[in-house]
Protein backbone atom coordinates (compact mmCIF):
# COMPACT_ATOMS: atom_id res chain seq x y z
CA UNK A 1 0.00 0.00 0.00
CA UNK A 2 1.40 3.41 -0.99
CA UNK A 3 1.86 6.16 1.60
CA UNK A 4 -1.01 8.18 0.13
CA UNK A 5 -3.33 5.16 0.37
CA UNK A 6 -2.23 4.53 3.98
CA UNK A 7 -2.92 8.17 4.81
CA UNK A 8 -6.36 7.97 3.18
CA UNK A 9 -7.29 4.86 5.18
CA UNK A 10 -6.01 6.47 8.39
CA UNK A 11 -8.05 9.63 7.75
CA UNK A 12 -11.14 7.53 7.04
CA UNK A 13 -10.68 5.61 10.29
CA UNK A 14 -10.19 8.82 12.25
CA UNK A 15 -13.35 10.30 10.75
CA UNK A 16 -15.33 7.12 11.45
CA UNK A 17 -14.17 7.00 15.08
CA UNK A 18 -15.02 10.67 15.62
CA UNK A 19 -18.42 10.21 14.02
CA UNK A 20 -19.18 7.12 16.09
CA UNK A 21 -18.26 8.93 19.34
CA UNK A 22 -20.48 11.89 18.45
CA UNK A 23 -23.35 9.67 17.32
CA UNK A 24 -23.20 7.57 20.48
CA UNK A 25 -23.04 10.69 22.67
CA UNK A 26 -26.06 12.21 20.89
CA UNK A 27 -28.25 9.12 20.74
CA UNK A 28 -27.04 6.78 23.47
CA UNK A 29 -26.96 3.98 20.86
CA UNK A 30 -23.88 1.74 20.86
CA UNK A 31 -21.79 1.86 17.71
CA UNK A 32 -18.52 -0.10 17.70
CA UNK A 33 -15.87 -2.23 15.98
CA UNK A 34 -14.73 -0.55 12.79
CA UNK A 35 -12.91 -2.24 9.96
CA UNK A 36 -11.87 -1.14 6.49
CA UNK A 37 -13.47 -2.58 3.37
CA UNK A 38 -12.54 -3.36 -0.21
CA UNK A 39 -13.47 -0.77 -2.84
CA UNK A 40 -16.83 -2.32 -3.84
CA UNK A 41 -18.07 -1.72 -0.31
CA UNK A 42 -18.24 1.56 1.60
CA UNK A 43 -15.00 2.63 3.27
CA UNK A 44 -15.67 1.46 6.83
CA UNK A 45 -18.03 -0.97 8.52
CA UNK A 46 -19.17 -0.99 12.12
CA UNK A 47 -21.86 -2.43 14.32
CA UNK A 48 -24.77 -0.21 15.37
CA UNK A 49 -26.65 -1.87 18.19
CA UNK A 50 -25.60 -5.30 16.95
CA UNK A 51 -26.38 -4.71 13.27
CA UNK A 52 -23.87 -4.06 10.51
CA UNK A 53 -23.70 -0.50 9.24
CA UNK A 54 -21.43 0.67 6.43
CA UNK A 55 -20.00 4.18 6.38
CA UNK A 56 -18.80 5.94 3.26
CA UNK A 57 -16.36 8.63 4.39
CA UNK A 58 -15.63 11.90 2.60
CA UNK A 59 -13.48 14.84 3.61
CA UNK A 60 -14.54 18.42 2.93
CA UNK A 61 -11.42 20.44 2.15
CA UNK A 62 -12.73 23.02 -0.31
CA UNK A 63 -10.31 22.46 -3.15
CA UNK A 64 -7.34 20.29 -4.02
CA UNK A 65 -5.02 23.18 -3.18
CA UNK A 66 -6.67 23.70 0.20
CA UNK A 67 -6.42 19.98 0.91
CA UNK A 68 -2.69 20.14 0.26
CA UNK A 69 -2.33 23.06 2.69
CA UNK A 70 -4.55 21.45 5.35
CA UNK A 71 -2.65 18.15 5.10
CA UNK A 72 0.69 19.96 5.45
CA UNK A 73 2.06 19.27 1.97
CA UNK A 74 4.85 21.30 0.41
CA UNK A 75 3.15 24.00 -1.66
CA UNK A 76 4.35 25.24 -5.01
CA UNK A 77 4.23 28.92 -5.89
CA UNK A 78 1.32 28.17 -8.22
CA UNK A 79 -0.60 26.51 -5.39
CA UNK A 80 0.05 29.50 -3.11
CA UNK A 81 -1.28 31.88 -5.77
CA UNK A 82 -4.41 29.73 -6.16
CA UNK A 83 -4.94 29.73 -2.39
CA UNK A 84 -4.65 33.52 -2.28
CA UNK A 85 -7.23 33.83 -5.05
CA UNK A 86 -9.61 31.51 -3.18
CA UNK A 87 -9.45 33.82 -0.17
CA UNK A 88 -11.18 36.53 -2.21
CA UNK A 89 -14.30 34.37 -2.73
CA UNK A 90 -17.03 34.41 -0.06
CA UNK A 91 -16.47 31.49 2.31
CA UNK A 92 -20.15 30.49 2.33
CA UNK A 93 -20.23 30.18 -1.49
CA UNK A 94 -17.10 28.04 -1.48
CA UNK A 95 -18.49 25.87 1.32
CA UNK A 96 -21.79 25.25 -0.46
CA UNK A 97 -20.09 24.55 -3.80
CA UNK A 98 -17.61 22.11 -2.22
CA UNK A 99 -20.25 20.31 -0.19
CA UNK A 100 -22.61 19.96 -3.14
CA UNK A 101 -19.74 18.64 -5.27
CA UNK A 102 -18.99 15.88 -2.73
CA UNK A 103 -22.69 15.01 -2.49
CA UNK A 104 -22.98 14.88 -6.28
CA UNK A 105 -19.93 12.64 -6.63
CA UNK A 106 -20.93 10.26 -3.83
CA UNK A 107 -24.58 10.06 -4.95
CA UNK A 108 -23.53 8.49 -8.24
CA UNK A 109 -21.80 5.54 -6.55
CA UNK A 110 -23.25 2.07 -6.04
CA UNK A 111 -22.29 -0.04 -3.04
CA UNK A 112 -22.49 -3.74 -2.23
CA UNK A 113 -24.22 -3.04 1.07
CA UNK A 114 -27.67 -3.21 2.62
CA UNK A 115 -27.22 -0.12 4.77
CA UNK A 116 -24.93 2.84 4.04
CA UNK A 117 -24.51 6.19 5.75
CA UNK A 118 -22.41 8.95 4.21
CA UNK A 119 -20.21 10.76 6.73
CA UNK A 120 -18.53 13.97 5.59
CA UNK A 121 -15.76 15.35 7.78
CA UNK A 122 -15.30 19.10 7.54
CA UNK A 123 -11.56 19.74 7.64
CA UNK A 124 -11.58 23.39 6.58
CA UNK A 125 -10.63 25.73 9.44
CA UNK A 126 -12.67 28.63 7.98
CA UNK A 127 -15.94 26.64 8.02
CA UNK A 128 -17.85 25.75 11.16
CA UNK A 129 -20.83 23.63 12.07
CA UNK A 130 -22.85 26.87 12.32
CA UNK A 131 -21.84 27.77 8.74
CA UNK A 132 -23.02 24.37 7.53
CA UNK A 133 -26.33 24.62 9.40
CA UNK A 134 -26.90 28.09 7.91
CA UNK A 135 -26.66 26.60 4.40
CA UNK A 136 -28.68 23.45 5.12
CA UNK A 137 -31.65 24.60 3.02
CA UNK A 138 -29.36 25.14 -0.01
CA UNK A 139 -27.56 21.79 0.13
CA UNK A 140 -28.42 19.49 -2.76
CA UNK A 141 -28.35 15.71 -2.38
CA UNK A 142 -29.01 14.28 -5.85
CA UNK A 143 -31.49 11.43 -6.13
CA UNK A 144 -31.27 8.58 -6.45
CA UNK A 145 -28.48 7.80 -4.02
CA UNK A 146 -27.52 4.83 -1.86
CA UNK A 147 -27.52 6.58 1.52
CA UNK A 148 -29.93 5.88 4.33
CA UNK A 149 -28.57 8.94 6.13
CA UNK A 150 -26.06 11.70 5.40
CA UNK A 151 -24.08 13.28 8.25
CA UNK A 152 -21.38 15.89 8.58
CA UNK A 153 -18.78 16.23 11.30
CA UNK A 154 -18.61 19.96 11.95
CA UNK A 155 -14.82 20.16 12.32
CA UNK A 156 -11.61 18.17 11.96
CA UNK A 157 -11.57 16.98 15.61
CA UNK A 158 -15.33 16.42 15.91
CA UNK A 159 -15.55 18.91 18.79
CA UNK A 160 -18.61 20.68 17.37
CA UNK A 161 -20.45 17.43 16.89
CA UNK A 162 -22.47 16.14 13.96
CA UNK A 163 -25.27 17.48 11.80
CA UNK A 164 -27.66 15.23 9.92
CA UNK A 165 -28.12 16.51 6.37
CA UNK A 166 -30.45 13.74 5.18
CA UNK A 167 -33.17 12.74 5.77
Amino acid sequence: MHNSEKEKVELEHQAAKLFMRCYERNTGKHIRHIWHNDPIRPDVSCMLEGERLDLEIAHLYGSEEEAMAILGRDLTDKTRVTLQALNTEPASERLLRSLNKILGNKSGKQYDSKRVWLVIRNTHPAWSQADIKALEHLITIPAPHAFEKVWILGDMEGKSGIVRLYP
